[in-house]
C-alpha cells in the first residue's frame, strides 16, 4: 500500500485513509484479507484489528496466518508452499503465469477461499488453470528467437516486480525494457525511482509521459525517468520520438531475449509492430 495517485488523492495520508474508509465498510461478520509483506499494508491490518475487524494476513513474512514459503520459478512459471501460522503446511500451488507479485495475489484469493469454507486442493487447482490477464505480463509472441511481453506497470514497485518476473522468463537471455511513464505527476513525483527500478534490465529504452488527464509540462519528461537509470552508458535511452522506439529495439533484440513493453499508456501497440518485423527478419534470414 504505497502512496500512488497522488494527482487525485492529493497526500500520502489522505491516500492510506481511503484505503481504512474501504475496510470500515466491510459486514461485521465478515473479514478483511490484507498482505503484510508491505508495511503500508501491514499497518492497515494493525489498524484495522485493533478496531475490532477480522483479518487475514497473507505474505511471505513468517507472521502471516497464511504463508508463501519455498518460492521455485521456472520460465513463465511460479510454484509455491503454502503453510498456516501454526506451521502446518496444506500443500503446494503452481502458478503459470510468473512473478513474485502474483504469488501473493494468489495467496489472497486462497486465503478468502479457505475462509469461506472452500477446500485447498480445489482452490490450488483453480489457481493452477489460471493463465493471466491481459497487460499484466502478457505474452504477445515469439519471432526471431525473441520473446515479447506485455505489462501494465507504471510504479516503481510493480516495475521491480515484473522485472523480476522477466529476468525469470528470459533465464540465460537479457532483459530489454521499453518504458512509458504515465501522468505528469507521477513521473514528477517518482521518476527517479522508476528509473531506478529500470536498472533491473540488461537494455532500456524510455519513451516520452503519456498524457492522460493532465497538461504536458516541459519539465517533465521521459528524460527524468532515463536519467535516473543506473545502467552503463549507452544502454539508456530516451527516444521522445515514437517511430524511433521499435527500429531501436529491433536492433537491440537477440535470439533468446525478452523484450517487455511496460507501462499504462498506449506502448502496448509497440509489441505486435516489433515482433512482425522480427519475422520478417527472420524469414529474410537476417
Amino acid at each position: 500500500m504505497e502512496a500512488d495517485h497522488l494527482d487525485i488523492w492529493g497526500s500520502e495520508a489522505a491516500y492510506a485513509a481511503a484505503f481504512d474508509e474501504f475496510a470500515d465498510g466491510i459486514d461485521p461478520a465478515g473479514f478483511l484479507v490484507c498482505g503484510v509483506d508491505d508495511p503500508g499494508a501491514a499497518r492497515l491490518a494493525s489498524r484495522q484489528r485493533a478496531a475490532g475487524r477480522r483479518v487475514v494476513t497473507i505474505g511471505e513474512d513468517a507472521g502471516a496466518d497464511l504463508r508463501a514459503t519455498g518460492l521455485r520459478t521456472a520460465g513463465t512459471g511460479t510454484t509455491f508452499d503454502v503453510e498456516r501460522r501454526d506451521g502446518a503446511v496444506l500443500g503446494t500451488v503452481a502458478l503459470r503465469i510468473p512473478g513474485r507479485h502474483y504469488v501473493v495475489d494468489a495467496l489472497a484469493a486462497l486465503a478468502t477461499g479457505l475462509e469461506l469454507g472452500h477446500d485447498f486442493t480445489a482452490l490450488a487447482r483453480g489457481l493452477g488453470s489460471f493463465t493471466g490477464t491481459g497487460r499484466r505480463m502478457e505474452p504477445k509472441g515469439e519471432a526471431g528467437g525473441v520473446r515479447v511481453l506485455d505489462s501494465y506497470a507504471h510504479h516503481p514497485s510493480e516495475i521491480r516486480g515484473d522485472l523480476e518476473a522477466a529476468r525469470a522468463v528470459a533465464g540465460d537471455g537479457r532483459v530489454v525494457v521499453a518504458f512509458q511513464p504515465h501522468l505528469v505527476s507521477r513521473t514528477r513525483i517518482f521518476g527517479r525511482a522508476m528509473g531506478e527500478a529500470l536498472g533491473a534490465a540488461d537494455e532500456v529504452v524510455v519513451l516520452d509521459v503519456y498524457l492522460a488527464r493532465e497538461d504536458a509540462d516541459p519539465a517533465v519528461t521521459g528524460a527524468v525517468v532515463a536519467d535516473a537509470v543506473p545502467l552503463a552508458e549507452g544502454r539508456v535511452r530516451y527516444l521522445p520520438d515514437r517511430a524511433d522506439v521499435v527500429p531501436t529495439l529491433l536492433g537491440l533484440a537477440r535470439p533468446g531475449d525478452v523484450v517487455l513493453t511496460l507501462g499504462a499508456g498506449d506502448v502496448t501497440a509497440l509489441a505486435p509492430e516489433l515482433l512482425a518485423l522480427l519475422a520478417e527478419g527472420a524469414a529474410a534470414g537476417g
